[in-house]
């Protein structure tokens, strides 16, 4: 082509350039629009998402998903501590933020076992949503089939978050049929059918929790409920033994030094925080009020 053609076939090509851009522009408007309305829910919180889809998110990253997925589930831990460290008790962000970051890696399994945690505590400790907490484990058993701990995972959730024995026993049954799988799985299954939500049952599951866990914040609460087992059982013992005082006196004792004295105790009794039960006036036996144990 001569440079006269060329010339003259410039401003056509230009024209074409300028109406691809503004194609472009009208389509990336349309795009952030939609974002826009993704995003309104969480407008009221300086927490933004960047991008409030992980399938958009997953062709953007260009192959690197894995490590976009990593970002995203840091921000979701630091989100989740940052409203536990401000005593906030709003965790709208949590949700969306744990859904990105399996949309990118299904095959993250620390996000589904903790994220499950996150969700389905009730707030202080977690945004109290367990039936989220259950969707995002089944999302995870979808696309990791093989993984029986996430079997445990969601018995867990039905279990001690909203009392479905039946579906928790399920679920532990199910999990156990995997080759892989400890006994315990099995074991799991027939206790709850028999017992239900009996106390040694919910003190083997958080056991197991805290043996397992990485994350010291799962591991602490883990250990509080623990404690607050512990505690429960220590309260129903005395009890038993302040009432055998009353029936051998005619009294309630003043104090647990009596009951030493008696030779009902060998000392003064102290929760799992190393504080002083303490009896009331009718006989019950309380905590310190010191003592941070939640009954």
């Amino acid at each position: 082509m001569n440079r006269a053609g060329a010339k003259r076939r410039a401003p056509g090509l230009a024209m074409a350039m300028v109406a691809a851009l503004f194609t472009l522009w009208a389509a990336s408007a349309g795009v952030q629009a939609a974002i826009d309305r993704r995003m309104a829910p969480y407008r009221d919180t300086p927490d933004v998402l960047w991008i409030p889809s992980g399938k958009i998110l997953k062709k953007l990253s260009l192959g690197h998903d894995g490590l976009m997925a990593d970002i995203y589930w840091t921000r979701a831990v630091q989100y989740y501590g940052g409203q536990r460290r401000d005593h906030k008790t709003d965790f709208s962000m949590l949700g969306p933020l744990l859904d990105i970051t399996v949309d990118l890696d299904p095959y993250l399994l620390v996000v589904y076992k903790f994220g499950a945690i996150f969700l389905s505590e009730p707030p202080p400790h977690g945004a109290g949503q367990p039936l989220q907490a259950v969707r995002l484990i089944q999302k995870g058993i979808a696309a990791n089939p093989d993984e029986w701990r996430l079997r445990h995972d969601l018995g867990f959730i039905y279990y001690w978050n909203l009392k479905d024995y039946p579906a928790a026993a399920a679920a532990y049954l199910e999990g156990s049929k995997n080759p892989h799988a400890d006994p315990w799985m099995k074991v799991m299954a027939a206790v709850i059918l028999q017992k239900g939500g009996s106390l040694e049952t919910s003190r083997f599951l958080w056991t197991e929790i805290y043996q397992s866990a990485e994350d010291p914040t799962i591991r602490q609460n883990a250990l509080e409920h623990l404690q607050t087992f512990q505690a429960t059982e220590d309260i129903a013992e005395l009890e038993k033994r302040v009432s055998f005082f009353r029936d051998q006196t005619g009294r309630w004792p003043q104090s647990f030094s009596e009951l030493v004295a008696q030779g009902l105790l060998q000392g003064i009794p102290q929760d799992p925080l190393g504080f002083p039960y303490r009896i009331e006036p009718n006989g019950k036996v309380g905590l310190d009020p010191k003592s941070k144990i939640r009954l």
